[in-house]
């Protein structure tokens, strides 16, 4: 297990050991002169806005929404629960897609942050949901017998036990911005991670990509430093062990009507207008549309890295997650934030130093689908590993000493005792992760073998020619394939608790 577990860790840290080593290799002074250049302050002052913008704007929502759904009594709330959940089910690059067909004059920044929050919003929306309904109702009624009126209660307790999940939220929706290529690039609007991906194409991983790509790692690690000192060490659960009951639901009454406004139109921005525009292309397109040949293998290629890239992720990251649970060190809480920490790298900055080491060190495996598995396993091992964490941490170990007591083999006793016990979660995990190879990108693009026609590429192609009919087929299968596991997300954020 310990061996397993360090050697998945240390494959993890080659991304961010490839940054460092390309900067000393290619010096200061050369890079030097490659960062402190006009155009990076361009992208600089475009990612930042897009960054301070946005991850405000996309909390301010999500815990709007999240209280409307969680805590009013709203006609509908539980069906509203559930579709604000499904913006997860249509990628970012889907939705900037279904917005330039409606507005094609689209670009820029305000573009950018338009698109951006219709996408990522249920990232705050989803644990605060959760949150909500574990928060202790008596706190609130404390606040109001000592004169606090709804809003008072709402910004000085509601608010307050929310902080994790919305910093949390917050930190998953400004790392996607540092990653996202195609939605950016869609409406032609420059950030970090759209001009390494057009330096790569024109030099090849020359040193101004690298560059870049140096620059954009210190901003993750910014935004994680970040995070985590605004967590701060306050204690966020009850003592006692409470009265579980309920949480009475306010009425809205004369401000009913804008809260109905409110989570409409939501919906209809997030999923009707990427829906309408799909469909519209379909309808202009007609059966022939259906009818390209790659569609079929467009599909089975995608479910196929998609199952494959899951097995691998959730089985390399069980030693990691069991030593976590069981065996709790230094070691084992390091070699579980090292995995962290690569998973917040943006996948262009994986991609790159897979290929530049895959060249120089293991060409065999350069373009290859083990490359390519290899990736996904990096990009998304935390999610495999959290689900997992959570459901080994959940079986009583009792019940396997038990076992082995009555004469089981340790393995056969972990088998047939514990893992039935965390097969849900394992199953959590797998689908978490077959959700992010599905609507996975740049790093496929970069990495995928020659003839790879991924339904993320093939859409990606049809929309560079410019054929948005041809790329509508393509868009609607992804959503199909994402909208179960989506459901099944929201599911589970109802039933664990939040972290």
């Amino acid at each position: 297990m310990v061996a397993a577990a360090v050697t998945v860790s240390v494959l993890g840290l080659l991304p961010l050991g490839y940054v460092i080593v390309t900067g000393i290799l290619t010096g200061w002074p050369t890079l030097s002169a490659l960062v402190f250049r006009p155009r990076v302050g361009e992208l600089l002052l475009n990612t930042i806005g897009l960054v301070v913008i946005t991850v405000p704007l996309t909390a301010a929502i999500g815990v709007a929404a999240a209280w409307l759904v969680g805590r009013t009594s709203l006609r509908g709330h539980r069906v509203f629960a559930v579709l604000l959940a499904t913006p997860l089910a249509v990628p970012a690059f889907v939705n900037s897609y279904g917005w330039v067909s409606a507005v094609p004059s689209l670009n820029g920044l305000w573009s950018g942050v338009l698109i951006a929050t219709l996408s990522y919003f249920p990232l705050v929306y989803l644990p605060c949901v959760a949150a909500l309904r574990r928060l202790d109702p008596t706190v609130e009624e404390a606040a109001e017998s000592l004169g606090s009126g709804a809003w008072g209660v709402f910004f000085r307790v509601i608010l307050p036990q929310l902080r994790l999940p919305i910093l949390g939220g917050a930190l998953l929706v400004g790392l996607h911005l540092l990653s996202e290529y195609g939605a950016f690039a869609m409406i032609r609007f420059d950030t970090f991670t759209t001009a390494i991906v057009e330096q790569y194409r024109s030099t090849f991983n020359g040193p101004a990509a690298n560059a870049l790509a140096g620059v954009l790692v210190l901003l993750c690690l910014f935004l994680l430093i970040g995070e985590s000192g605004a967590r701060g060490r306050s204690r966020y659960a009850r003592i006692g062990s409470g009265v579980a009951r309920v949480t009475p639901r306010r009425s809205l009454r004369a401000f009913t009507p804008v809260g109905y406004l409110f989570l409409g139109g939501l919906f209809a921005l997030a999923i009707g207008v990427p829906f309408w525009s799909v469909i519209r292309w379909l309808y202009q397109g007609g059966a022939i549309v259906w009818t390209d040949a790659v569609l079929v293998q467009a599909l089975l290629q995608t479910v196929g890295y998609g199952l494959v890239g899951a097995a691998v992720t959730c089985v390399l990251a069980f030693p990691i997650a069991f030593l976590a649970v069981r065996y709790p060190s230094r070691l084992s809480r390091g070699l579980e934030s090292v995995n962290y920490l690569t998973s917040s790298l943006p996948g262009i900055v994986t991609a790159l130093a897979l290929v530049t080491i895959s060249i120089r060190f293991v060409q065999p495996l350069y373009q290859t689908t083990v490359l390519v598995i290899v990736t996904y396993l990096l990009m998304f091992l935390p999610r495999a590993l959290v689900n997992l964490r959570a459901g080994l941490a959940q079986v009583p170990v009792g019940l396997e000493e038990a076992a082995r007591s009555l004469g089981k083999h340790p393995f056969a006793a972990f088998l047939s005792v514990t893992t039935r016990f965390f097969a849900p979660s394992a199953l959590a995990a797998g689908a978490l992760v077959f959700l992010g190879i599905v609507t996975e990108l740049t790093a496929t693009l970069l990495l995928a073998p020659s003839g790879t026609r991924t339904l993320a590429i093939q859409f990606w192609s049809k929309v560079n020619d410019i054929n948005y009919v041809g790329a509508a087929p393509y868009a609607l299968m992804m959503i199909v394939l994402s909208l179960p596991v989506t459901y099944l997300l929201f599911a589970r954020s109802r039933l664990t608790s939040v972290s």
